[in-house]
Order: C-alpha cells, then sequence, then structure tokens
C-alpha cells in the first residue's frame, strides 16, 4: 500500500466506489424496468478495472466482455454518458443503440465491450499490433472472462500474438463461473496462466480480490510488455456477488461459498489498509460514499430525464 502513495490509493478508493454504486444503480433501475434487455453487473470485481487500468497511457486501449460499464468508470467515462446508455437514451456514450453490452468511448480508447464470448479477443490483439505498426510504445489490455479462456478466438489470437510480438496483455477475469458452470466443470486446467506455456510466453496469476496485489503487480507487467513488446497471459482470479447477469439467481451456488468471498470484499479490503496507515477514518470514508453516492443518483436523474432516440437516428452509423 505504502508504494502506491496516499493520493493514488484515494483515487482508487473513489473509483472502485463509483464502480460499485453505478452497479448498485443499475440493478435498481433494471427491477423498475428502466433498463432491459441484458445487464451484467461487476460488484465483486471492481479491485480489477481499478488495478490495471490506472497503468494505461492515453494512447493505450483496452476492450472488453459485456461486463463493461466498470472500466469505463475508471477509464474516465462519466456516470452520466453511461447510464443514459443503460437507460437507452440518446444522451448515452452510444446515443442509447449499444446498451448495458456494448459501452464504447472512441477518444478513451474504450473498444467497447462485447457480447460474443470471445468476440473481443481478436478486436484486442489486433488494436495491439496496429500500435506496434505505427511505431508507438502502446500496449493493448484485453479482458476476458474463463468461460471464454476454451475459445478458439483466445488461442489463434494468443498464438499469432507470441509470433508476431505484439504488445496485448490477455487478462482472463476468471470469477469462477461461466455463467452458471463452474470453470472447473468446463476449463481441463483452471491455473489459466499455465496456458502461456504452450505459446513460449509469461503467464501470471493475481489475487484480483485485492486491489493492492493487482495495482503493484500490474504496473511491472505492463511496463515489460511496453518494452519488450511480448504477450502476457493474466489469470484474474475474482468473483462477482450477483448472478451471471441481472435475470439470473446465482442457485447454483451456495450461500456460504458467496459470503466467503465477500469477506474479502476488495474495497473493505483496501479502505481498512488507508485506515492502517492512517490516511483515510471511517468518517472520511462515509463521506466518500456519500459524495459517490449522490454523483450516481445525478447520474440517473439525468438518465430517467433524457430523451429517447430521434427515428431518424434508425439508420444513422449504419453502414451497410
Amino acid at each position: 500500500m505504502k508504494s502506491i502513495g496516499k493520493e493514488e490509493a484515494l483515487k482508487m478508493l473513489r473509483q472502485m466506489l463509483v464502480c460499485r454504486r453505478f452497479e448498485e444503480a443499475c440493478l435498481k433501475g433494471y427491477q423498475q424496468k428502466h433498463i432491459t434487455g441484458f445487464c451484467h453487473t461487476y460488484i465483486g470485481q471492481e479491485a480489477v478495472a481499478v488495478g490495471t487500468l490506472n497503468h494505461l497511457t492515453e494512447e493505450d486501449s483496452f476492450v472488453t466482455s459485456y461486463r463493461c460499464h466498470a472500466q469505463g468508470l475508471v477509464r474516465g467515462m462519466s456516470a452520466r454518458e453511461i447510464m443514459a446508455e443503460m437507460y437507452g437514451k440518446v444522451t448515452g456514450c452510444v446515443r442509447g443503440k449499444g446498451g448495458s453490452m456494448h459501452v464504447f468511448s472512441k477518444e478513451l480508447n474504450h473498444l467497447g465491450g462485447h457480447g460474443i464470448v470471445g468476440g473481443q479477443i481478436p478486436v484486442g490483439t489486433g488494436a495491439a499490433f496496429a500500435g506496434k505498426y505505427e511505431g508507438k510504445k502502446v500496449v493493448n489490455i484485453t479482458y476476458f472472462g474463463d468461460g471464454a479462456s476454451a475459445q478458439g478466438t483466445f488461442h489463434e489470437s494468443v498464438n499469432l500474438a507470441a509470433l508476431w510480438d505484439i504488445p496485448c496483455i490477455y487478462i482472463c477475469e476468471n470469477n469462477q463461473y461461466g455463467m452458471g458452470t463452474a470453470t472447473k466443470r468446463a476449463v481441463a486446467n483452471t491455473d489459466i496462466q499455465d496456458q502461456a506455456a504452450g505459446y513460449g510466453i509469461k503467464g501470471y496469476e493475481i489475487n484480483g480480490l485485492d486491489a493492492v496485489e493487482v495495482y503493484t503487480k500490474m504496473k511491472d507487467i505492463i511496463a515489460e510488455v511496453r518494452e519488450t513488446s511480448r504477450p502476457v497471459i493474466i489469470n484474474m482470479v475474482t468473483y462477482r456477488y450477483k448472478g451471471h447477469s441481472v435475470s439470473d439467481a446465482g442457485l447454483y451456488r451456495t450461500k456460504d461459498e458467496v459470503k466467503s468471498f465477500m469477506d474479502q470484499d476488495c474495497i473493505n479490503r483496501f479502505s481498512a489498509q488507508m485506515q492502517e496507515l492512517g490516511w483515510i477514518d471511517e468518517d472520511a470514508y462515509k463521506a466518500l460514499d456519500k459524495e459517490v453516492k449522490a454523483e450516481i443518483k445525478d447520474a440517473v436523474k439525468f438518465a430517467e430525464d433524457s430523451p429517447w432516440p430521434p427515428l431518424d437516428e434508425v439508420a444513422t452509423h449504419v453502414l451497410a
């Protein structure tokens, strides 16, 4: 924690709280039928986005799956524009056309949430290749779930990246379940970092429930990939508290299992470490949380008050 520094730690704590409160608001909005379609929340996994994205430069890019709200918030997108997208409003980040699964920002090099399992992995590989081809010292972070680790798109992309020295960081957000199927029932070797050896590259395992470990280890890994232009595979072991999507009750897990991971909550752990160092106290934490809740409440009101896309938007941005 001391290596992170007080100012950076406070920023990270706020980012994790923003992600958590935003997703809680999404759950409420879905129950009230303001948000429709699929909606996959990031509750429990906040340390992953915060501990990785804070090391990227403005020119670096990243891409992810349909569990994509938090990455946008951490990268710098406003809660207003993402919440409006959740609500399908024209003020949303993709003008209400993407919804929950397709948060995107060209300006911030957030290359989008992708609904096809593993479909984003070649996109991230291509983005990393483009940066290298243009002579830039950039990297790409490609996030995917444990359920996508057996997809052909993953293995084909890693093979090409290893052959061509493409600076892509493949992060498996291993939250223990692919939809309702436990990883151990679907993946022959759950130590997903071991797959790196088959491509002659490095593999790492990181405790994704510990924001300090994620932040400190990713700092070195990203710097190394930037310098060597060699891809890596990271098994980021984490956990989602909620079901696969809002409509999933998660009955395939026991209450004791969920509680055991909630007892390791990344936000509680991080704030406790900060309190031990005297960087924040209980009153300051409550004040910060209150400030974040007000920001999210404002985003919800903005989304509710925003107009629906006009009919002439139907054919706008359609390529063919």
